[in-house]
């Protein structure tokens, strides 16, 4: 339990902030398919013998390219293409994982192990969660300018190849991050909800990116504190409690929404 609370504290910082972003850029979709798609590269690690870590990273960057590729240069879609991406990677994933004999637990890959975290794992979290939240912090205004028009951020001299691919580094490395804890599939969730929570409440970035943090860290700290009396998986007892949040955040957006409205007719009237 002490250590499913030092890899929560350092999971939702970078997953939090990350979120803010891919809201913002439409990009929700993306985190759904890089996680699924490090399922194949997690495998290929360990059939070649190297850390599973560089593998889950190095598929997560084939996938966002691939993405990037095809969609560039067809007519299909973006949420199209990375819909057939991510799936088509992570079938593979599963076919190598059904073909060979492995002590490695799918469940644990696939929905976490945050009662099974050891030293190694909050290292390496901590390592990426630090790298990646730094980050984060000092460059968000490029990369807020770059989501909203990477025409204008491109014109502003911004370097916006740096910053597209800088953020989808960040979100493959981030993934690795959440790998051991809530695993490829729930990760998504963190990846999200946070950021449409903060999108819901406060109407300033700034502000936005302080609420998605302590947003996730309220939610993944209460579900990681339910799940030992509930006897549930903690896992998926944070992203219970981020939904539900995030139901009450928008039941709360609507009735301000109508209440401005009346006000606004009742004024012209």
């Amino acid at each position: 339990m002490q250590n499913a609370f030092w890899i929560v504290l350092l999971v939702a910082p970078p997953t939090a902030l990350l979120s803010c972003f891919l809201v913002l850029k439409g990009w929700a979709l993306m985190g759904d398919a890089v996680s699924h798609a490090t399922l194949p590269g997690i495998v290929l690690a360990w059939i070649l013998g190297l850390p599973l870590i560089a593998g889950a990273f190095a598929a997560g960057m084939i996938c966002a390219l691939a993405t990037g590729y095809l969609s560039d240069n067809s007519r299909v879609k973006q949420d199209t293409v990375m819909g057939v991406v991510f799936s088509g990677m992570f079938g593979v994933g599963i076919v190598l994982y059904t073909s060979i004999r492995t002590n490695e637990h799918l469940d644990h890959v696939l929905f976490g192990n945050m009662l099974g975290v050891g030293s190694a794992d909050l290292w390496t979290s901590g390592v990426i969660a630090l790298v990646v939240s730094v980050l984060l912090i000092l460059k968000w205004k490029d990369l807020l300018l770059h989501a909203f028009d990477p025409a204008q951020a491109w014109a502003s001299g911004l370097r916006t190849n740096v910053l597209h691919y800088g953020l989808l580094s960040g979100l493959s490395l981030t993934i690795v991050a959440t790998l051991s804890s809530v695993g490829l599939i729930l990760a998504v969730a963190l990846l999200v909800t946070p950021g449409a929570i903060a999108f819901l409440t406060v109407r300033s970035f700034g502000r936005m990116l302080i609420v998605s943090v302590a947003v996730c860290l309220a939610a993944m700290f209460g579900g990681t504190y339910a799940s030992f009396y509930l006897d549930s998986a903690p896992a998926a007892t944070i992203v219970l409690i981020l939904t539900a949040i995030f139901i009450v955040a928008f039941l709360r957006r609507l009735q301000v929404t109508r209440a401005t409205s009346r006000r606004a007719t009742g004024a012209r009237s």
